[in-house]
């Protein structure tokens, strides 16, 4: 029996074994938010920032704790943290993002002042240090066309955020571009043009095994997976290791590329609205990230506080034998102008990274009438109009695969659109906008139908993910999607979006098992979409 034909029969059993099964409503509510709160004082500081900081919360929550200051962190990708700053920022008072590079892309208005580096971490690459060696990569200098042939010929893949949706992405991207156009002094429209570029760096992000929205989440998927591979910050691998090395297993060396390499600064700066109270407690606490006490802890979590050279007492966390050298002087990449970055941005989505495989799994239940269908509708358009989409940065590429299913206790319909051309992006949206809702819920047997879809394919090809989106408790069986998801053995992650009563029990049970993310849909389901494409 041919893995397609098992796949059918488990469809057919779960057809049978539910088909009494009806919607039901669960009381359990997760609302997912990024934001996280500390402390309770008068003064509060609204704080939008990259995800890497996570990992300074303990050191965050203890100035709380010493001061009358409360700090609510929200976090964002850098591109969004840039959208922000250019729609004014009205909902923060601060802005972290991992570079300099998107507050002055999204400061037009010039309110951001008070900038300051925090730390220091380049973008490198993280690979396994038995395969490192093998490739003859420890102990000497490489290049990114050294990596780009480890990848042509089929020795190396790695994980990487999006360049779209993260600074480590957007870095690593430029790093790339620069290293594979000779290194000029500064990239330039013309050079984005060049065939041969073209060429070589579709040929490099081809070997791109997993792509996530969130540098932090990425460490997250690398330690829970089985990876050879990853680019990321320094201090986010260098954390990695600890946890590798705690756990008995083989740690990451790190890899350099002296022709393209990016570095992350860190910036922390206060958008200035005349709230003097406001702005000396933001000073406070900036003033405090940059004492030398705090330097010294940050540079425990692996991030530099300088170009070369760390404290002495925190030499041991660089360690040489990862390929770390702390003595050496860092030279990174000088940044392209604005409009270059922009273009460079657009090149990846729509022309240079490796094509999406996206599977949407709509809920058309009956619980869905009225404000979910809409929404639904409205979110879908956001990603398949592509005009609306470039806006985002979401815009398709030809080469990449869309199906809808659209599903309620039955399979209403499903829709493949293989090329993606505008032309047929366009009609699956009218398809969409004509659909209505009615009947129970059953989310199981969409994604065993999008497990079908994927058999068909070769999957080295593409980034593959299922996108689930279902606003009730699911009847159905969930130990026949897994059988069959193991039938296929192919890691697809499955993404869902959550909003109305959905049952984050039920969805985190299916992201943790696909290693993949639960998104909450309720305040803003257009949000969640454009955030879960960053993971596909």
């Amino acid at each position: 029996m041919s893995k397609k034909t098992f796949i059918s029969v488990l469809l057919i059993l779960l057809l049978l074994l539910s088909a009494c099964s009806v919607g039901r409503k669960s009381d359990n509510k997760n609302s997912g938010s990024k934001q996280n709160i500390f402390g309770t004082g008068g003064t509060r500081i609204r704080i939008v920032s990259g995800s890497e900081n996570k990992e300074l919360e303990p050191i965050i929550e203890q100035y709380c704790k010493k001061n009358k200051v409360t700090i609510e962190m929200t976090y964002m990708g850098s591109v969004d943290i840039m959208r922000q700053l250019q729609g004014g920022a009205a909902d923060f008072d601060a802005v972290w993002p991992a570079s300099s590079i998107w507050i002055s892309m999204g400061d037009t208005d010039f309110k951001v002042k008070h900038t300051e580096s925090t730390s220091l971490s380049p973008i490198v690459f993280g690979i396994k240090k038995s395969l490192a060696e093998s490739m003859g990569f420890v102990g000497k200098e490489v290049s990114i066309n050294d990596i780009m042939s480890k990848i042509s010929s089929g020795e190396l893949k790695f994980c990487m955020t999006s360049a779209t949706q993260s600074n480590s992405g957007a870095g690593a991207y430029l790093g790339f571009l620069s290293g594979l156009s000779g290194n000029p002094e500064v990239l330039t429209k013309e050079d984005l043009q060049k065939q041969q570029l073209k060429e070589d760096i579709t040929n490099l992000l081809s070997g791109v095994d997993r792509s996530s929205g969130s540098s932090e989440w990425l460490k997250t998927l690398f330690l829970n997976g089985d990876y050879d591979s990853m680019v990321n910050y320094e201090s986010l691998i260098i954390t990695t290791n600890q946890e590798l090395t705690a756990r008995g297993e083989e740690p990451l060396y790190l890899i350099y590329p002296y022709d393209g390499l990016s570095i992350s600064d860190s910036p922390l700066g206060y958008i200035d609205r005349g709230d003097k109270k406001k702005e000396e407690a933001f000073l406070d606490f900036q003033a405090y990230l940059l004492s030398e006490e705090v330097q010294s802890e940050l540079q425990k979590l692996g991030r530099r506080t300088g170009y070369e050279g760390v404290f002495e007492e925190n030499k041991g966390v660089f360690k040489k034998e990862w390929g770390i050298d702390t003595d050496r002087i860092l030279s990174p990449i000088k940044l392209p102008t604005a409009d270059v970055i922009m273009e460079a941005l657009n090149l990846y989505q729509g022309e240079f990274r490796k094509p999406s495989l996206s599977i949407y799994c709509l809920d058309f239940s009956g619980s869905m009438k009225g404000k979910g269908e809409r929404e639904v509708k409205e979110a879908m358009d956001l990603i398949l109009d592509q005009e609306k989409a470039k806006e985002l940065l979401l815009q398709a590429n030809p080469s990449e695969v869309n199906q809808v299913i659209f599903f309620n206790s039955n399979i209403i319909d499903s829709v493949i659109i293989d090329p993606s051309t505008e032309e047929a992006l366009n009609e699956l949206n009218e398809r969409i906008k004509n659909q209505s809702a009615g009947g129970g819920t059953d989310m199981y047997r969409a994604m065993l139908e999008g497990l079908i879809t994927l058999e068909s394919y070769d999957l080295n090809n593409y980034n593959p993910a299922i996108i689930l989106l279902t606003d009730g408790e699911s009847g159905g069986r969930f130990d026949y999607f897994k059988t069959a998801y193991e039938e296929l053995g192919q890691d697809i992650p499955v993404f869902s979006i959550m909003f109305g009563d959905a049952n984050p029990e039920q969805l985190e049970e299916i992201a943790e098992y696909t290693g993949a993310r639960v998104f909450d849909g309720r305040e803003n389901l257009a949000g969640a979409f454009r955030s879960v494409k960053g993971y596909n």
